[in-house]
């Protein structure tokens, strides 16, 4: 498995860079996957390139409108000569102001529209290639089962910070194409047509909005609270957990929690668990006891806290990605990512689902074991 990945990591590098001509590309692509039982092999390539060119003007800036410098002059005007050169002077130099603003303005969106045609351009190739390497290559992860599935993304395990969140540079694309193994040997095995093939391939091509969604605000800050030491009893957070609002796919929470610190060499502290001096074995025992409690604790309170969000639509998600507590020797994962439908959050909240039901309905994807 582990050797066929690293091939298939390679033909689909090379098929996406193929898409270009042979043109130079301006930013590195590293292409990663991984597989996990159960539910497929995921690569995940480069977030949005732009993120290390998108570098914007301020949109405004103070302006400071100078009074006449030199006072002999003014001394022979009368008092409402005096007012209205005053006026017709700040007038004119705000009417300057205002079109060095409105050139600057135009300026910077016009070098937005460049680079969201650019990174449309981008995400065009990139799928192009990635359905070409799931219809005609994808066979070659032999192992896979029929309701196992390949997917390519650009989001990976990492929590990260989009510049564009700070600054005005275009809006983070998200990027999803699987296909299932089943679809893709009813293809090699002459079932189905290639245009068949194509067109059951899914494609999310999305990009983040800057609205304020008033619930994922409220969701963002009861988790920051839920995973503090005083109030989890697992791992927790020392970090702010942030979000993604995500146009027609829902919103996704990045977060990463941890098991311990290190107060002297080799001696660690567990304050979830009361505990001040562990050595190393025993810290990484008590962390493989934590990890099941952590991983269905957290399940319960997406569904239990996530019943609040009103503002998903029904076939829209609410995605958790963890990174998780480093612990090398552990055996657990090393990051999961848990996924619920709106309508599933809905149904739950108005009574029409139970809570074991519910429950079956969130889809948890874990990373490699560390």
């Amino acid at each position: 498995m582990n050797r066929d990945i690293a091939v298939a990591e390679n033909v689909l590098t090379t098929l996406i860079k193929q898409q270009f001509d042979n043109q130079r590309m301006f930013f590195p692509l590293e292409v990663r996957g991984s597989y996990q039982s159960g539910y497929g092999v995921t690569f995940t390539l480069p977030a949005d390139y732009t993120t290390a060119i998108a570098i914007s003007i301020p949109q405004s800036r103070s302006v400071i409108i100078e009074g006449p410098n030199d006072l002999a002059p003014v001394v022979s005007y009368n008092f409402r000569e005096m007012e209205e050169e005053l006026v017709r002077s700040d007038e004119e130099k705000a009417r300057s102001n205002s079109l060095k603003d409105n050139a600057r303005e135009k300026q910077l969106q016009k070098r937005r529209a460049e680079l969201d045609s650019t990174r449309n351009v981008y995400n065009a190739k990139v799928i192009e290639a990635v359905k070409t390497f799931l219809v005609d290559y994808g066979d070659m992860i032999s192992q896979l089962g029929p309701n196992e599935r390949i997917v390519v993304t650009n989001q990976g395990n990492q929590p990260r910070v989009w510049v564009g969140h700070y600054f005005n540079a275009p809006k983070r694309t998200h990027l999803s194409i699987h296909a299932m193994k089943s679809d893709i040997a009813a293809f090699r095995q002459g079932k189905i047509s290639r245009d068949q093939a194509l067109a059951k391939i899914k494609v999310v091509n999305t990009e983040t909005s800057n609205e304020v969604e008033p619930d994922l605000e409220l969701l963002v800050s009861m988790f920051n609270r839920l995973y503090r030491v005083d109030l989890s009893k697992t791992f927790f957070t020392e970090n702010n957990i942030y979000y993604e609002r995500l146009k027609d796919f829902g919103a996704i929470f990045y977060m990463t929690v941890y098991s311990s610190s290190e107060v002297a060499r080799d001696r660690f502290r567990m304050p979830t668990v009361g505990e001040s001096a562990m050595d190393l074995a025993e810290r990484n025992k008590k962390v493989k006891e934590l990890y099941p409690i952590f991983e269905q604790d957290l399940k319960e309170n997406i569904l239990e806290y996530g019943r609040t969000v009103k503002s998903l639509g029904d076939d829209e998600v609410l995605v958790f990605q963890v990174k998780m507590t480093r612990c090398p020797e552990c055996a657990i994962p090393s990051s999961l990512e848990y996924t619920v439908k709106g309508d599933v959050l809905k149904n739950y909240s108005s009574g029409k689902l139970d809570k074991k039901s519910a429950l079956s309905q969130i889809s948890i994807k874990k990373g490699p074991n560390q």
